[in-house]
Order: C-alpha cells, then sequence, then structure tokens
C-alpha cells in the first residue's frame, strides 16, 4: 500500500488518464460558483485549465472541463483526484530527497483530509473558499516536485500553481507560496469569483494555502480563552463561576466548528445555529457537538435547563440562526454571551445564508439570481442585528469574532453603529484577544508530530506544560493568567479529544515559551524521546502575521490599522531566518482585499542546526509584532517589548514618547 501511495506522489500529472470519478454525493461539496466569466473568459479559463497536460489528452479532457466550469463554476478536475487515501501519513512513508520536504507533503495531505477539510474535493480546506490548490493538476505537481527536490532547491507557489523548483541553498526556505496576491484595484469580491475561475489566483484563506490547517483544534484555544474572558466580563465583582452562562453564536464549518468545544471547556452552555445538515453532523459524530435539535420549541427549554443545572454542554440547531436569535429574543431567554461565525467574508457565495429558505434554496438562489440572493442576506442581516440589539439591551455582551459580520451587517444598512461613526459592538480583538494576548506576544503557536504517534503528541503535551510550569515561578504579575489558562488547557487536551486529523496541538504561547518549548522538543528528538521530526507553525491569526483593521488589528489605534508592512515584513524576516517554508496571502478571515497575512512553518529534527533555526526565527516572528503594537502606544505591548530588549542582545526598538492630550486639545481644538 505504501509503495502504491509513494508511485502516485511521485507520477505527478500521469501519461496515461485515471478514469473518470463518481461525483459522492456523501462528502460535502462547494457550492456552485457565481457564472462571472464571458464566453472568451471561458475559453481562456478551459485553455489555462489544459496547459498542465501532453495535447494527446486536450480532446477528452477539454469537454469534460468545459462540463465542470458550467456545472460548478469552476474547474477542479475531479478526474485527477489521488487514489490512495488522503491523510497525514506518517514522515517516513513519503518518498523525498529532502526531510523537510517530506513534512510538508504530511501537511498538505491533513489539509485535504476527508476528516479535516469542509470540501475536501474541491480542494476547500475550510472557510467556504479558503483553498489550497484550485485543482487536482496542482496537487499532483506539487507533491511530485516535493518528492524529488533537495535541499539546495526552493518550490515556488503561485496561489496554487506549482511554478517551478529552483536553485538556492540549505538556509533558504523549501518553499515559499503566495496566494491572492492582488494589485490593490482589483481586490474585489467580484475579482475573487473572476480571476479564480480563469484559474490564475486563489484565496488561501490563512492556513489552508499555507498548508498549516490542524482541523478545529486550530481555533478552538483562542475560542475558548476567548469565551472564558468574555464570560469573566459578565460576572460581578469576587465572583469567579461563570458556569450556566449561555453562549449563543453560529456556524460548524471548518474553524467555527471549534465553537462548541470551546464553550465545554469553558464551563458554558453553548448554542450554536448551522444551516448545513452534513456539517452539523460531522461535528455530532466528532464528538464537538453534545446534542442536535431541529426544532426550537425543543431547543429553548433545553436552554434553560442547561443553564439552570450549570452544565457544560454543547446545543447544535440545525436551522437558521436568524429564526434561533429572533425566537431568543422573543421568549426573553436571558443569553449571556453573543457572537457570530458565518463565514460573512465570503457572502454572497455561501458565507451566509438568508432566514426564510432552505439551504438546498439558498444555493440554488445564489446561483440563478444573484441579486435577490444578496438582498435576501442583507434582510436576514438585519433581522438579526435587531434581535442581538434587543438582547444587549437586557445585558448580553455581543462581540464580533472577526468574520466581517459587522461590516457586512453596516453594508446591509442594520443598526449596528454608534454615534461616534464606529461599530456599536468590538470586535474579541479590541476586548479580549489584543490588549490580554497579543500585545504581550500571546497568539496561536503549534506542533505537528510527523510520526502521526498519539505517544509522540502526549510526550509534547508533557514537555510543554514542564516549560510553562517553570516559567510561571519567575513570570512577572502581567503575564500570570495567561499562563495559568494555558497550564489548563494542555492538561486538559488529551481529555477533551481536540485531534482532528493529524497528531498536532495549538498553544497561545508568547516568544519566550515558544522558543523554550522549540528547544526542548528538538533536545527530545535528539535523545529518542520523540520518534520523528516535529513541524512548528502557527495560525497566520497571530501578534505579527495578520494586518486586518477589523480583527488582528483592530486594537491598534494610532491610524496604522490600514497598512500591511507588519505582515509582509513578517514573511520577508521569517524566510531569511531559517523557516522551512513561509506563505503571504490577500484575504483571510475578514475576507478578500480586506487583509493581508502570512506564516510559517518550521521542521526540527534535534540536530544543532534546527536550534539555530529556531532560535532567530521565533525570537522575531513574535516580537516584529509586539514592536510594532509598542510603537501604536499599547500599554502591554511596551510593557513586552522593554521586558525583551531587557533580556535579548542586539534588540534595539524605537519606542514612541507619549503626548499630552491636554496639549494636543490646545493647540488643536
Amino acid at each position: 500500500m505504501i509503495t502504491t501511495f509513494q508511485q502516485e506522489i511521485r507520477e505527478g500529472i500521469p501519461d496515461v488518464l485515471p478514469p473518470e470519478q463518481q461525483y459522492d454525493t456523501a462528502i460535502n461539496h462547494a457550492p456552485k460558483r457565481k457564472d462571472i466569466l464571458t464566453g472568451e473568459e471561458k475559453r481562456l479559463a478551459l485553455r489555462n485549465a489544459l496547459r498542465y497536460f501532453p495535447q494527446k489528452h486536450h480532446a477528452t479532457l477539454a469537454p469534460e472541463f468545459a462540463e465542470e466550469l458550467q456545472r460548478y463554476g469552476r474547474i477542479y478536475m475531479y478526474r485527477l483526484r489521488p487514489a490512495c487515501e488522503m491523510k497525514a501519513h506518517p514522515i517516513d512513508h513519503y518518498p523525498c530527497r529532502s526531510q523537510q520536504a517530506a513534512a510538508i507533503m504530511l501537511m498538505i495531505n491533513n489539509n485535504l483530509d476527508d476528516a479535516v477539510a469542509q470540501h475536501p474535493h474541491e480542494l476547500i480546506t475550510y472557510g467556504g473558499n479558503g483553498a489550497a490548490f484550485q485543482n487536482w493538476a496542482q496537487y499532483r505537481l506539487a507533491m511530485k516536485y516535493l518528492s524529488e527536490m533537495t535541499d539546495n532547491q526552493t518550490l515556488v507557489i503561485y496561489s496554487g500553481h506549482p511554478m517551478g523548483l529552483f536553485p538556492s541553498h540549505p538556509d533558504a526556505p523549501r518553499l515559499v507560496i503566495t496566494n491572492g496576491m492582488m494589485i490593490p484595484n482589483y481586490s474585489k469580491p467580484d475579482d475573487w469569483e473572476r480571476f479564480n475561475a480563469l484559474g490564475v489566483t486563489q484565496y488561501g484563506q490563512m492556513t489552508a494555502g499555507s498548508f498549516m490547517y490542524i482541523g478545529p483544534q486550530g481555533i478552538v484555544h483562542g475560542t475558548t480563552i476567548t469565551v472564558m474572558n468574555a464570560a469573566r466580563k459578565r460576572l460581578k465583582a469576587g465572583e469567579t463561576d461563570f458556569r450556566g452562562q449561555i453562549f449563543v453564536s453560529s456556524g460548524l464549518g471548518g474553524m467555527s466548528g471549534a465553537q462548541p468545544k470551546a464553550g465545554v471547556i469553558s464551563g458554558v452552555v453553548s448554542v450554536i445555529a448551522e444551516v448545513n445538515p452534513k456539517a452539523v453532523a460531522k461535528r455530532y459524530e466528532q464528538g464537538w457537538v453534545d446534542e442536535v435539535y431541529t426544532d426550537l420549541d425543543a431547543l429553548l427549554p433545553r436552554i434553560m435547563a442547561a443553564s439552570r443545572k450549570k452544565e457544560a454542554v454543547s446545543l447544535a440547531y440545525q436551522g437558521n440562526v436568524v429564526d434561533l436569535w429572533e425566537r431568543l429574543q422573543q421568549e426573553n431567554i436571558p443569553v449571556d454571551l453573543g457572537s457570530d461565525q458565518t463565514s460573512l467574508h465570503n457572502p454572497w457565495a455561501g458565507g451566509y445564508y438568508p432566514a426564510g429558505y432552505s439551504y438546498e434554496e439558498s444555493n440554488r438562489l445564489m446561483v440563478e439570481d444573484p441579486e435577490a440572493f444578496k438582498a435576501a442576506v442583507q434582510n436576514s442581516l438585519r433581522r438579526q442585528i435587531a434581535a442581538i440589539n434587543q438582547l444587549t439591551a437586557q445585558g448580553m455582551y455581543f462581540f464580533d469574532y472577526g468574520n466581517a459580520f459587522l461590516l457586512e451587517a453596516s453594508r446591509a444598512g442594520a443598526d449596528v453603529m454608534s454615534a461616534n461613526g464606529r461599530f456599536r459592538y468590538p470586535s474579541y480583538v479590541q476586548d479580549i484577544m489584543g490588549p490580554m494576548f497579543f500585545d504581550y506576544g500571546f497568539g496561536p503557536f503549534r506542533w505537528v508530530c510527523t510520526s502521526c504517534s498519539e505517544k509522540d503528541l502526549a510526550t509534547t503535551d508533557r514537555i510543554a506544560l514542564d516549560v510553562m510550569e517553570k516559567m510561571r515561578q519567575t513570570a512577572p504579575q502581567e503575564i500570570i493568567g495567561q499562563l495559568e489558562d494555558n497550564m489548563h488547557w494542555i492538561r486538559e487536551a488529551h481529555n477533551n479529544r481536540l485531534v482532528v486529523g493529524s497528531q498536532a496541538r495549538i498553544l497561545y504561547a508568547d516568544a519566550e515559551g515558544r522558543m523554550k518549548i522549540a528547544k526542548a522538543f528538538n533536545d527530545a528528538i535528539a535523545h529518542g524521546e520523540i520518534s520523528a521530526p516535529v513541524v512548528l507553525g502557527r495560525d497566520h491569526h497571530d501578534v505579527s502575521g495578520t494586518d486586518s483593521p477589523y480583527r488582528e488589528t483592530s486594537n491598534i489605534y494610532d491610524g496604522s490599522s490600514f497598512t500591511a508592512d507588519m505582515a509582509v515584513q513578517n514573511v520577508i524576516g521569517d524566510a531569511f531566518r531559517g523557516a522551512t517554508w513561509v506563505s503571504l496571502h490577500n484575504g483571510g478571515g475578514v475576507g478578500w482585499g480586506e487583509v493581508i497575512n502570512g506564516g510559517f512553518g518550521m521542521v526540527i529534527d534535534g540536530s544543532a542546526d534546527a536550534e539555530r533555526r529556531l532560535t532567530n526565527m521565533l525570537l522575531w516572528d513574535v516580537n516584529n509584532g509586539i514592536a510594532r503594537r509598542s510603537w501604536a502606544r499599547n500599554e502591554g505591548a511596551l510593557f513586552a517589548i522593554k521586558r525583551e530588549m531587557a533580556r535579548t542582545p542586539n534588540l534595539v526598538v524605537t519606542l514612541p514618547n507619549i503626548a499630552d492630550d491636554n496639549l494636543i486639545n490646545t493647540v488643536m481644538p
């Protein structure tokens, strides 16, 4: 079986075409995309697709690809989907000349695992349109190149397209990725529809197009600490117990699917609406949802009973979130916490489903009458906000989860703006994640055991916990709470059944923690305590990785939140400080044209060279963002960067001088 698997990777674009494959209706498929191309553009899309294949196959593939474009709005090349099981195989199963390249192949396959990916046959990992590749020819070609490359080559990928292998050197990245990098004036939603349909760009989301996605666990830690700290905001002075609080949101997809698990870990009653039955079924089967309801008459009494009993339970409503919010408001259910994780970065192509239509009706409407679908979505957003406003007036704490919910609601004319022209509700970064975590350098560090061994993952958990316990002994008061929450997270990680796909873990660590944990992993590999290399990475949603004025940089108030220097600088700096691969993306989380983000992957193998790389790169990868945040006069970041400069030779950061507001107001009344 391994031999067949290896042969399929080495094959690349097959000389003999595999047989056509049946469209598997048991798989969660992407909705049909907008029919946006002109006749000439459709012919161009077909030419672009055929250039991956020898001319002898064109007569067979041309009508097939033309049908795909007509039926689905994209050319996915289903015929080329591999026959071998798509999952993260142990690293030594991959044919390679570079172990670093083998680790990248493992990460790619994990991104497209049926249990991990949202629409695996369309190569969509999460977020409705977050793609690893545009088509299966790109996947096959990338895997072939990775199996052949040496440590003196770098693979370059443009929006899923493997441009080729280029000579480099062992200290250079093995892979450099860009996704959706457009000329700024061509970065609107319809531009993505058009250029993606042409096969020349893709929306890589954050970790989809960088091959760093680790399933819903990748966001569940961040969601957990967000829910816990939001719940603490509802407590009165002296109170510490927030069990029984009711948390209402929506979405059970690739990222939003973390919400019910995070609610249970936090100890609250979570109620999550999801309109897609297959998404509900997947999360229920995986144990991330405890109970499923299709009838609000049955759900509402269950919510109240769970709250009274202070149960930590996750309840899914298979239906439209607008219906849920309106019913909660009509029945005066005392909701404590509210948010939304529909994919509103992609509102007109399956990211948000309007009330009054079934899931199937909505999918038809968005293709057959896009303007009517848009009007229905915007009407639903207005209704949803109206119900939320009523509940917040009764005491609910509502926060935007950075998915463009408030942005699109405002564009729909919903009552969501304050008198000062800002959103009436904060983003979770403004109120929680930014000042409490990002400013101090805490962010979504993650690692993957390339052995695919549960034992190795348990060893890494133990090592990480030991490092944090030692850090806790000498940590300043400002970060004690973050470390204690992290230690609780790691202690409970195994019991909470977080792994979906690869044997991976996420941990909101700061620069000191990341470096010490990574070094301890490297030492453990060298001593045989961990049986194979470990891939280090992070979500792009981090201290330094993302410039996004409505999410990651929403708590930066010096006017620079709409600039993107930080994310671009971060990728460049990671590339020459030791990253195994780097990526830079347009779009992610809040939408195409609304954010620039980047990330990295690093393979550590127990060597002295790996220790050199991790020391150089992880320090920069975090402190770049802290420096930028400190220049914006963020108090926590000023504390963190001064502390880092005191312990790190050669680090010299420009610090701001704080102007007197009275002086400013006097000279500029």
